[in-house]
């Protein structure tokens, strides 16, 4: 978990205020500095829930993509895509959960040449536990409800869109976060 700071004032709003009198509007500013320090609290969080499995939360999303995947396995390729990381990191992510048993690397018989991760069945395992210690904590965003996790995850498509991470679906997005009961289907291609 992040250290808390406990601080007697907000210092993102403190600095809007200063950025507001020397260089003009200051939203902007402000709600990236927030969600770069969300991002610092929900990843130390996740990561601290993680520990006792021997994952951060990097990990565990490479092993979920690979649990999630028809064959239980993928190229480290495709997995860097899906990810949305740099092929090194990938790699890397890899490395260590083949150290540790939960993936195996084995040849990708459709080319000859390329890797595919697959995960074991320790990793499955891993998965199943880990899942539900996040689960249980609600993925560190317990303060919020279903409403209030879909306008933030529609807020923030939004800007996935604009950086171009996907070609958003003609359908309007459901305001519920995706998986929870009221969420719309979604298509598979």
């Amino acid at each position: 978990m992040a250290k808390p700071l406990d601080l007697p004032f907000d210092p993102i709003e403190r600095a809007a205020e200063i950025w507001g009198e020397r260089f003009g509007p200051a939203d902007a500013m402000a709600a990236v500095t927030s969600i770069m320090r969300a991002q610092q609290i929900l990843l130390a969080g996740l990561d601290g829930l993680l520990r006792p499995h021997g994952l951060t939360f990097a990990r565990y999303e490479a092993l979920v993509l690979l649990a999630f995947s028809r064959r239980g396995a993928l190229p480290l390729r495709v997995m860097g895509e899906r990810l949305m990381v740099h092929p090194t990191s990938v790699t890397n992510t890899v490395d260590r959960l083949e150290r540790d048993g939960l993936v195996r690397r084995r040849p990708n018989p459709r080319d000859g040449r390329g890797t595919l991760a697959e995960i074991t069945p320790a990793g499955r395992e891993v998965v199943t536990r880990s899942t539900a210690d996040l689960m249980a904590a609600r993925f560190g965003m317990a303060g919020y409800g279903p409403f209030e996790l879909g306008e933030l995850f529609t807020l923030l498509r939004g800007l996935r869109v604009t950086a171009g991470d996907f070609r958003p679906e003609a359908a309007p997005v459901a305001v519920s976060a995706p998986g929870t009961p009221s969420s719309a289907p979604r298509r598979h291609r």
